[in-house]
């Protein structure tokens, strides 16, 4: 015969029958440890003897579903070491009982196609609906004085509270 006497030792590894006792081996892992990405999942494996590749590992942790979450960076949006002067929190014991008693100031940013736009909104705090907001460009102080504007128009505001906090 014509063939390499490898030919005839060669044993097949049965692939198939070793990549699923990896993933059984990687969904015991996943689920005594779900905070484990690719990278502690290939140690762990690892350390019980498995040699594996980090790639192959991460490869069938996206196919099972099993990858966790990156951990995001908490970002600080408050100063609070400033000079000015701070108001008593006259909101921290009122109980609400009616519309145009308490209201809340917020202001977030919304991604628009070629940059950021910030919208400054006051919502009553009794029947959590918007009273008025504003859509600006920059964050400043007039957009907030703008939305506090428009949502004074014709409302009872003698005894309200506006809490921005």
């Amino acid at each position: 015969m014509d063939i390499p006497r490898s030919t005839y030792y060669y044993k097949p590894r049965g692939k198939l029958s070793g990549e699923a006792g990896l993933r059984d081996r990687i969904e015991k892992i996943a689920y005594k440890y779900p905070y484990y990405g690719y990278r502690r999942m290939t140690h762990a494996l690892k350390r019980d003897g498995i040699k594996v590749n980090h790639k192959k590992v991460l490869k069938i942790m996206k196919e099972m579903g099993i990858q966790c979450k990156k951990r995001r960076k908490f970002a600080v949006t408050t100063n609070s070491s400033h000079k000015l002067r701070t108001y008593p929190n006259l909101a921290k014991e009122l109980i609400v009982e009616r519309v145009d008693q308490l209201w809340c100031a917020d202001i977030t940013y919304i991604r628009i196609l070629t940059a950021f736009v910030y919208l400054a909104a006051i919502i009553d705090a009794f029947s959590r609906k918007i009273v008025g907001y504003v859509i600006g460009r920059t964050l400043a102080a007039a957009l907030t004085l703008e939305a506090l504007k428009r949502s004074i128009g014709d409302r009872n505001t003698t005894d309200l509270i506006h809490h921005s906090r």
